[in-house]
């Protein structure tokens, strides 16, 4: 038995799937976000951005679930 695994690892391989694919549509907003800031369309940019957001908080949400912090 493996002591500090919370997720069972099917549900463990399901999530790191979908955090690398959440990490890869952020990284496509940043380049996205880089060629509508040259174009001055604010609000496309000002969407963008706000996705961007929304993708990070999941990232981070599935990482601390995937990782959870050990108590010293």
């Amino acid at each position: 038995m493996i002591l500090g695994w919370h997720v069972p690892m099917n549900d463990e391989i399901t999530l790191i799937k979908q955090l690398e694919e959440l990490k890869s549509q952020h990284r496509d907003l940043d380049q996205e976000i880089t060629s509508v800031t040259e174009s001055w369309d604010e609000l496309r940019l000002a969407r963008l951005k706000k996705e961007k957001l929304k993708l990070r908080d999941r990232i981070y949400a599935l990482e601390s679930e995937l990782y959870p912090d050990q108590p010293a």
